[in-house]
């Protein structure tokens, strides 16, 4: 389950009216007031010099120069362009030769990173759009390495255009049925919890294809309710509700079967390939390699604390083990999301050493060096340069709450590309020898800045000082770090956001916000920290008079391995502790009132919420808890059982959840959920609800008709963060 992303949905909200008379409202939140600038739709070009992104006003594709970040020429002008006519640029793919570029529009999603779209193929030379298919909107296209063919998925089907035979189009696969049998693209748990929407790849001579198929055909469905609600509209649910049904494992029930084919594009040759995999096994990654006789291959064991990686032969169909990766826990997703080969080599990074590293292999599978090392974690693997030997990477070689860009040799000596000390993240030139950096911190806007491959600024694109002016203007508060240890010895990490005309003589309430999901960090020093970018929202409650608060506890990321994994078998159990440890740490200090603390989250935070809250020394005087998992044996198969294992292995586990502790609930309650939610099911707080009744707990309950796990649409998140803000009014104050 990844963390919600809640900045990305803010929708039209309106000041909350129990609450007017600050500077900041809730309707300058919602018109864009306080929403820093990023380049848009950023992608390197193939030459190293430039790069590309979509004008601000959709109509155009631009190249700007790396040395200099000025715009250097117009790629696509839909103003201009021939043939098909659109309105806008929604996004866009490179020709691996950069002579055609394919047009992305009418995007529709389907789930958290699916979506399909309607593409044109542009012809630089002639500026020329053509219609990918006549046949509808398709998947996950890609072009072939030599630039001449592309293939998508359309209906759980894969295809073939031929741009050398005036497009002529094929079908690769006909066994393909939404439901029932995918090829190329992943079934719904397996998109949500390996974080791809993509499973097919072209060999290195673009000879043929070779993709993951999934058998859906006896994971059972999950169905819920369609109403006609509005924003939008379903008229066909006026009088009679409809329902949606897809397929969705829960934790212990069958997953998709799924295998390995290839296709030989001139002989048509469909082939199943020999990975070893168990039969109820994952295959989360599938890589091109150089070598055009080998396509990598990741495969998991369902515990997901075995990790192979195979070097595949598409025509003999002969797997040769490269790699075995053993965890005692489990391995982490960083483990094949950082896979990435050069030539006759290939890195990853694993946490064996009890921290994330970068690790660096030949072709045949033998480890060559340990790349970086040292008690932090590499956050993220931007990539390897041949030419210098350079590793390129984000690390929190600082501290947790700190992330630089470095560079690291095979010999071992490492280089700070960034010196600023906060959030730092880079997008690189395809030579490495220019980067795009955005750095920020708690009290700094994002700024984007060009620089050379050696780190040196050699402009500032983007500054965003007039949001940092007028986020410190409209709603001044302080916003610091601190950390704590607990009772049982832990020293935590949190952040707090005091009102404006802060005095420790008064004691003030309290909104504890936090996530808590395993590998998650709320606490950085990064604008991106707290529930809305630049702590607007947490701001916003500070000019009320509350102290806002959030702490990772045990489980929480950015601190090693076995920080991270304690939680393994039990979740909720260290985290919720945690929570009233902050809590009771609070209630200590002479500016906080013990007797007025509230707890909120989202999503794994909502679980969370329910669990601090059912923990036992009842510390907190009210809680919201929206979308919660109420029970994991609701939830998907994938992340559940990678933290818990079955529930037939791990019964115990299991059914320490907020609905065995319902009648443990201790304070206030607002339960929030959305009909709709395909993530974390109604059916979550459906149950709960009827727990907390038959334990005679009296509670408040929002519901959001046809709304999904994000709660959005028309005037929907108005109304919610006007529930939230005046229930902690209410409780609180």
């Amino acid at each position: 389950m990844q963390k919600l992303l809640i900045s990305l949905f803010i929708m039209a909200l309106s000041a909350l009216p129990s609450l007017a008379g600050s500077g900041i409202t809730i309707s300058d939140i919602a018109g864009g007031k306080y929403s820093p600038r990023y380049m848009r739709s950023f992608r390197p070009a193939p030459d190293g010099a430039n790069y590309m992104q979509i004008s601000e006003d959709g109509k155009r594709l631009i190249s700007c120069s790396f040395r200099t970040g000025a715009e250097t020429s117009t790629v696509v002008d839909l103003n201009s362009a021939r043939g098909a006519k659109l309105s806008s640029i929604e996004g866009y793919i490179l020709s691996p030769d950069g002579k055609r570029i394919l047009i992305q529009t009418g995007t529709k999603s389907i789930y958290r990173r699916s979506f399909t779209a309607n593409y044109y193929i542009y012809d630089v030379g002639n500026k020329t759009l053509t219609p990918l298919t006549s046949s509808g909107p398709v998947m996950q296209p890609q072009f072939s390495p030599d630039g001449t063919m592309i293939a998508y998925v359309r209906g759980g089907n894969l295809y073939i255009v031929k741009l050398l035979f005036d497009n002529a189009e094929s079908q690769v696969t006909k066994d393909g049925e939404v439901g029932k049998i995918l090829n190329g693209v992943p079934d719904w748990v397996n998109e949500e919890e390996f974080s791809t929407a993509c499973s097919y790849v072209f060999t290195a001579d673009s000879k043929m294809l070779v993709w993951v198929k999934y058998d859906e055909s006896r994971v059972r469905e999950f169905s819920f309710p369609l109403y006609k609600g509005l924003s939008p509209e379903r008229d066909e649910y006026r009088e009679y509700p409809g329902s949606y049904s897809y397929k969705y494992p829960k934790a212990g029930e069958e997953n998709s079967k799924v295998s390995v084919h290839s296709y030989d594009i001139k002989s048509h040759v469909e082939r199943a390939i020999d990975v070893p995999l168990d039969a109820d096994g994952y295959i989360p990654r599938i890589f091109q390699t150089s070598d055009p006789e080998k396509v990598a291959v990741v495969t998991l064991n369902r515990h997901q604390d075995r990790m192979d990686i195979y070097a595949a032969n598409p025509r003999s169909r002969i797997c040769k083990l490269l790699v075995r990766e053993n965890n005692d826990k489990y391995l982490r997703e960083s483990a094949y999301e950082s896979l990435k080969f050069y030539g006759d080599h290939f890195a990853m990074i694993s946490d064996r050493s009890g921290y994330n590293h970068i690790y660096w292999y030949d072709i045949n599978g033998h480890q060559e060096a340990q790349v970086t090392k040292g008690n932090y974690e590499v956050s993220r693997f931007y990539g390897y340069n041949p030419e210098n030997g350079c590793f390129y990477y984000q690390a929190d070689i600082d501290g947790p709450r700190y992330s630089t860009i470095l560079s690291t040799d095979l010999k071992g000596k490492t280089r700070r590309l960034t010196t600023e000390k906060g959030d730092n993240s880079a997008s690189f030139s395809s030579d490495f020898k220019y980067f795009i950096n955005v750095y920020s911190s708690l009290t700094t806007a994002p700024v984007t800045t060009l620089r050379s491959g050696d780190g040196k600024v050699l402009k500032t694109l983007i500054d965003n000082k007039s949001v940092k002016q007028s986020v410190e203007a409209d709603a001044p508060a302080t916003v610091e770090m601190f950390s704590f240890t607990t009772s049982g010895g832990t020293e935590l990490n949190g952040y707090m956001v005091k009102p404006a005309d802060f005095s420790s003589s008064k004691k003030y309430p309290v909104i504890m916000y936090q996530y808590s999901g395993p590998g998650s960090q709320e606490v950085k020093d990064s604008w991106s920290s707290g529930f809305m970018s630049g702590m607007v929202w947490e701001r916003y409650l500070a000019s009320k008079g509350f102290i806002c608060v959030c702490v990772d506890g045990r489980g929480t990321g950015g601190r090693g391995a076995d920080f991270e994994k304690q939680t393994y078998l039990r979740l909720g159990l260290l985290e919720a502790q945690d929570q009233v440890e902050t809590a009771l740490w609070l209630g200590g200090q002479s500016y906080v009132d013990k007797d007025r603390i509230g707890i909120w989250g989202w999503s794994y935070g909502g679980f969370n919420t329910l669990m601090s809250m059912s923990e036992g020394r009842g510390v907190f005087r009210a809680g919201v808890a929206v979308a919660p998992v109420t029970s994991y044996r609701f939830y998907d198969t994938v992340y559940t059982e990678r933290y818990m294992r079955t529930p037939a292995e791990n019964a115990s586990g299991y059914d320490d959840c907020p609905i065995s502790r319902a009648d443990k609930l201790h304070g206030d309650l607002l339960l929030i959920h959305g009909t709709a939610d395909d993530n974390v099911h109604y059916q979550n707080s459906a149950e709960y609800s009827e727990a907390l009744v038959q334990s005679g707990k009296q509670f408040q309950m929002q519901v959001y008709t046809n709304r999904n796990h994000s709660i959005y649409g028309g005037a929907t998140r108005e109304h919610l963060y006007n529930r939230i803000a005046d229930f902690f009014v209410d409780k609180l104050k």
